[in-house]
């Protein structure tokens, strides 16, 4: 399951601070009705996300009824990528171990 869109890069502060974008609902509410047969935990959700020429694994989490798509340094910043940047991102979920 792939999905591609744009979306701007806000910023999530606890401990140390997370970026993130969120999934578009229309794109999260396919991704909850698999979400029982794909989450290990927690309503995490293993996939690979890409912005340019970087990809990385992660997993997508459930927030606010629809999904969230961390964005770890390491696509971050070989990206160039900022808190309020509107970035092009491609997330693909790995259904072929559902449950």
């Amino acid at each position: 399951m792939r999905f591609k869109f744009t979306a701007a890069v806000w910023e999530w502060r606890g401990p140390a601070p997370f970026h993130f974008v969120s999934l578009p609902d229309a794109d999260a509410a396919e991704v909850k009705d698999l979400a029982p047969a794909l989450s290990y935990g927690w309503g995490a959700i293993p996939a690979s996300v890409s912005v340019g020429r970087t990809t990385v694994t992660t997993s997508i989490f459930p927030k606010d009824g629809g999904y969230i798509v961390p964005l770890k340094d390491a696509l971050r910043r070989p990206e160039g990528i900022a808190i309020g940047d509107t970035i092009r991102v491609t997330v693909e979920v790995d259904t072929s171990r559902a449950r």
